[in-house]
């Protein structure tokens, strides 16, 4: 059965909150030079590059391998935690989350203190459309993350909250959110050209998915996958549409156009993608649905493709992805099979995609190690706007014939011309100050139904003090985590992130309270556990600090902090004596069980697993292996039974208990 806790990657000796990589690049300074006068950004969400070039390489892209071919390309560079709202910000801003503030989906209302979706009030620091509208030039944004409510910008917005990507139903159901778009009447000419989930048929999903009539009759749930597509294809469909009206009806010097489909699709169906040897429940998910990765990478390049045909020769393309996607991969814990096929940072990879191509581009360049934050500052050296002093990218000279940087300004103190300009648009028709509106609150339902929103202080909050522990600011984090943890004070993981920046300043004696605290609430926590030993290490108490790496083992046996603190003191993973000969040839067993769960075989591995019982039974991992199959299975009794006899094997086991006591109050 899945794992209650959200699984923590290896860290090093000290865990902190998110892992953060902020790769600052040297600043170049030059001067002018004849200009492109168009930029067009296309950005598609969790487009992967090792699956773009796999296409590629089978003929199935013509328009990204045009790109390729006559362009500049590269692998972009991304950050942790990989949550489209803080990427898609650095991109656009040339900030780093903690210069930018947008730290999760959600955030803090500054008035009423309540959690709420993130807005555009939340962003700190000027966009490239503040920037350019400031520049006398004409801008264009559409469905880009953070955006409502719009900003007044001298050209046009199409916020998120137009067709609210794969976010819940209630988009469609209504005439979007009020003041979606600037200039405010834009929206009334937007709304019917946009594609309802309702209207996509049989014909349409065709090209990705096998269904019959009868699946479409099933009332709209996010959470039945097929809608959940058909909702997908709507939000792709509209903003490709609307897209390419306005970028050739109002023709803007920069246009910025989001397509978050790829990467839901993905989340969707990754796990069928070119996958081999699957068997029972998944197999009949491949049939089904095993092509829908491939086909949606299909329809970007056509996306490409139809704002290709528009380009004139004064017009730069860029066409990039926040982060990749670890596509055909099924979970070493077969309990966790579920979790992937609903929304989760934990598949998206480090790099996506970059290409550059049209006016200034030089032909079959490779760009040198790219990251997010040098999108902003090259797009402004185009057009010959000065960037920021504090934007830690660089210009992406290599990817052009002849490209020279303005000089860098200071830094842009702009929260407080944003709050005036924000005031200024639509503000009647926006929910006031400290009040959520209905589409709030579905929003943030939904979020926690995916799992987003597990902790209950604010995650952009809990991100940016993370941010702090990576950049080595562990007194700033420190404070950072106390305020949080003052305001939830029940949060398990918000304390044990707290005591990672006591421990990083040497205060272990805190930091253990912390962590005590942090197990008492959540006891299965690996992360709390290994820091915990950390701290006791550090001490010189190592007994207790062997106790506590290998309880976090016997949470997550693929812990590696708390493996490789075991191995460097010599000691093993458990105080349990060797198995027997039964004991390890049962463990085989089980492991080729899990195999077959992994692949949908229930029957067989719940068969070996009877198996692997008679030869040992009083093996845990058998049990707990047998509980996570006919879980998966749909065999709820035969799962608790499994859970009971575990706990009656190891009675201090956190897990067995907890996972056993939601097995028997669960519908």
């Amino acid at each position: 059965m899945p794992r209650m806790n959200r699984a923590l990657r290896a860290q090093p000796a000290w865990v902190g909150g998110v892992a953060i990589l902020l790769l600052l690049s040297a600043l170049a300074l030059a001067c002018g030079r004849s200009r492109p006068q168009r930029l067009l950004v296309l950005g598609f969400d969790g487009l992967d590059p090792e699956a773009v070039d796999l296409l590629l390489s089978e003929g199935k892209l013509p328009n990204f391998a045009k790109l390729r071919r006559e362009g500049a390309y590269g692998r972009l560079k991304t950050f942790k935690p990989t949550l489209s709202p803080i990427l898609w910000t650095t991109i656009a801003t040339g900030k780093t989350p903690d210069q930018h503030g947008i730290g999760h989906f959600v955030g803090r209302d500054r008035a009423s203190g309540q959690e709420q979706p993130v807005t555009s009030d939340m962003r700190r620091t000027k966009a490239l459309w503040n920037l350019f509208s400031e520049a006398g030039r004409k801008v264009g944004v559409l469905g880009w993350w953070a955006t409502y409510p719009p900003e007044k910008v001298n050209g046009f917005i199409a916020s998120d909250r137009l067709a609210w990507h794969f976010l819940f139903a209630q988009g469609f159901e209504q005439a979007g959110e009020a003041g979606s778009t600037w200039p405010p009447e834009l929206e009334a000419r937007l709304w019917p050209k946009m594609t309802r989930p309702a209207q996509i048929g049989l014909a349409d999903l065709a090209p990705y998915v096998d269904v019959t009539a009868a699946d479409l009759d099933r009332p709209f749930d996010l959470e039945d996958d097929l809608q959940h597509f058909r909702w997908v294809l709507a939000t792709l469909r509209s903003y490709r549409d609307i897209g390419l009206d306005l970028w050739k009806s109002e023709r803007p010097d920069l246009m910025l156009a989001y397509f978050e489909g790829t990467d839901s699709t993905a989340h969707l169906f990754g796990h069928l993608f070119r996958a081999q040897g699957l068997a029972g429940d998944l197999a009949a998910q491949q049939q089904r649905y095993g092509h829908a990765v491939e086909s949606i990478y299909e329809a970007a390049d056509r996306i490409v493709g139809d704002f290709l045909a528009t380009l004139d020769g004064s017009t730069t393309l860029v066409v990039l992805s926040d982060h990749g996607f670890e596509l055909g991969l099924l979970p070493e814990d077969p309990s966790r099979l579920r979790d992937m096929r609903r929304v989760s940072e934990q598949f998206h990879r480090d790099h996506g995609v970059l290409y550059l191509y049209g006016a200034g581009v030089r032909p079959n360049a490779r760009l040198d190690e790219p990251t997010l934050l040098d999108i902003t500052p090259t797009l402004l050296a185009i057009s010959g706007i000065p960037p920021a002093a504090d934007m830690p990218g660089r210009v992406l000279r290599e990817g052009f014939v002849r490209l020279d940087e303005p000089s860098r300004l200071a830094t842009y103190e702009s929260s407080g011309a944003r709050a005036e300009v924000a005031a200024t648009s639509t503000a009647a028709e926006t929910p006031p100050a400290g009040t959520a509106s209905p589409a709030d609150q579905a929003l943030l339902e939904h979020l926690k139904s995916l799992g987003y929103l597990s902790g209950t202080s604010s995650k952009g909050d809990r991100n940016l003090a993370a941010i702090a522990f990576e950049n080595r600011d562990f007194r700033k984090s420190a404070q950072m985590y106390q305020a949080l943890v003052q305001q939830e004070p029940d949060d398990a993981a918000l304390r044990a992130s707290f005591a990672g920046a006591l421990g990083a300043l040497g205060r272990y004696d805190e930091a253990i309270v912390q962590l005590d605290r942090s197990l008492a609430l959540d006891p299965i926590n690996p992360e709390g556990h290994h820091n915990r030993g950390a701290a006791l290490e550090r001490l010189g108490r190592r007994d207790e600090a062997i106790a506590s790496y290998r309880e976090a083992v016997r949470y997550r046996g693929d812990y590696a902090p708390s493996l490789q603190a075991l191995a460097r003191l010599g000691a093993p993973t458990t105080e349990r004596r060797p198995a027997s000969p039964r004991e390890r040839e049962a463990s085989g067993i089980a492991e080729e069980a899990s195999n077959l769960a992994r692949r949908g075989d229930y029957v067989q591995a719940l068969d070996r697993l009877a198996a692997a019982e008679r030869l040992a039974p009083g093996l845990a991992l058998v049990c707990q292996y047998e509980a996570n199959v006919a879980y998966l299975a749909g065999d709820r009794p035969r799962a608790i039974r499994a859970l009971e006899r575990c706990l009656a094997l190891e009675p201090d086991n956190a897990l067995f208990r907890t996972n056993l006591e939601r097995l028997r109050t669960q519908r």
